[in-house]
């Protein structure tokens, strides 16, 4: 079976397709669980992944879409929320929120609705990749486009290279 057929991927594939996305999924030959490695395989900058990282805001889930060339700053995202604290999820609080595994997280299809913030840093691209529910599948898409999939807030979410454990990339 190809990795396009896994129930997550068709139901990222189906999903897309009914919102009007322009882009198709892509199956990588090996796993992108990092910004680096999916910017290897797909012969674009490192900036231009989009990095699903699923946080901890005081028991309730958030979606930080960043550039794979982007940390980021937690305190300032918790400041810029009103929260106490941000702390990357668990493997298990990823799944749980998303249905998706860490490495694969796509920025949408998820159980429910999950406040999202995307880094403004994406949009210097014109096209920008996303994973699509498995470690060797993305998509591509535009930063524009990537507000509209999941009803995103626009927001600046730190700056320098990652900081985050690499299992968190896309």
């Amino acid at each position: 079976m190809s990795r396009a057929d896994h129930p997550r991927v068709a139901a990222i594939t189906r999903l897309l397709a009914e919102a009007g996305a322009a882009g198709e999924i892509r199956e990588l030959p090996d796993d992108a669980r990092t910004a680096a490695a999916a910017a290897a395989q797909l012969g674009v900058p490192v900036g231009a992944i989009a990095n699903s990282l699923l946080f901890d805001a005081g028991g309730a889930p958030l979606l930080v879409l960043t550039s794979g060339a982007h940390r980021v700053d937690v305190d300032a995202v918790a400041a810029l929320l009103g929260v106490p604290s941000l702390a990357p999820g668990s493997p298990e609080f990823v799944r749980r929120h998303t249905g998706q595994p860490i490495g694969g997280v796509a920025p949408i299809g998820h159980p429910e609705p999950i406040g999202t913030l995307v880094d403004v840093e994406l949009a210097r691209y014109a096209q920008v990749w996303a994973a699509a529910g498995h470690p060797h599948v993305v998509f591509p898409t535009s930063y524009d486009e990537l507000l509209r999939l999941t009803d995103g807030t626009a927001a600046e979410v730190g700056s320098g290279p990652s900081v985050l454990p690499e299992a968190v990339a896309p």
